[in-house]
């Protein structure tokens, strides 16, 4: 199948794109930047945000559209979440009048807002943050219009993803830094919330397996399914790792709008892989 990828030069994109392409697909990556990109894709520089009527050939025709565009992922209450969210549901809209007929989008846990335990595809959604209110609009917004458009969607919400953290913006980015730079202890939370923590390299093997089936649509959870405290999960990196550094806690107060206890049911995903075997 030929995949289109927006984002490919980002953070989970380069793994996705590798994937995909180990899988035996043709992909197109798109970004505007395509530097750092698996040289078996085909590389397309191009602002999402200036879409024409054309995009849909202009990107190559797709069979598939996987997209992970979006900026300050790590920062969730920017003022860009919001200022954005025009031109991806414009792109977005402009792909599907072109003639796209599967569209997969990656959503986050965040649309969610305060839940305590499993979210599953019929969680209410009540986002407390910039980045999650922005992405539970263009989900609304997309279920309705794929619908009316007999366009395939699959909302890809993932939860908290680590691995490769040089090139994140993740509190182990932050660990690996703090360390480098010699210091002794890390400012942290109280560390008693229990979270869906996931490696970008599963996270891009789940979603590549998602894109490339359509028995299974809608919001899929991708994550492992099992809640982990942080402290817990922070206290292992830094063993993983090696580092010296040890954890403040309690310097830096929770966050209001993240659970005591959250993560994914992993029902549809299971039953995705399942394909696979």
């Amino acid at each position: 199948m030929k995949i289109l990828v927006t984002g490919a030069n980002g953070y989970i994109g380069k793994h996705i794109v590798a994937e995909l392409l180990d899988m035996g697909h043709q992909v197109i990556a798109c970004d505007l930047v395509v530097s750092n990109i698996d040289e078996r894709a085909k590389k397309v520089e191009l602002d999402l945000f200036s879409a024409s009527d054309d995009i849909f050939n202009r990107v190559g025709a797709p069979d598939i559209c996987v997209h992970l565009a979006w900026r300050d992922g790590f920062v969730h209450n920017s003022k860009k979440h919001l200022g954005d969210l025009s031109g991806h549901f414009r792109f977005l809209t402009s792909m599907i009048d072109g003639g796209l007929k599967h569209l997969v989008v990656m959503g986050t846990m965040h649309e969610v807002g305060y839940h305590e335990g499993a979210i599953d595809e019929n969680t209410p959604c009540n986002p407390l943050s910039m980045y999650g209110i922005a992405k539970d609009a263009l989900r609304r917004a997309m279920l309705l219009y794929c619908k009316s458009n007999n366009c395939i969607l699959q909302w890809c919400r993932a939860y908290y993803i680590l691995g490769d953290d040089k090139n994140n913006h993740s509190i182990f980015t932050k660990l690996l830094e703090a360390d480098a730079a010699g210091k002794e202890t890390f400012p942290f939370t109280t560390g008693k919330a229990k979270y869906d923590f996931i490696d970008v390299t599963e996270l891009a093997h789940q979603i590549a397996c998602v894109a490339t089936q359509e028995e299974v649509t809608g919001i899929i959870n991708c994550c492992s399914g099992k809640p982990v405290s942080l402290a817990e999960r922070v206290e292992q990196y830094i063993a993983e790792h090696g580092l010296k550094i040890k954890l403040n806690y309690g310097a830096y107060p929770d966050r209001p709008y993240d659970s005591p206890c959250v993560y994914g049911d992993v029902t549809a995903l299971s039953q995705i892989l399942s394909l696979r075997k």
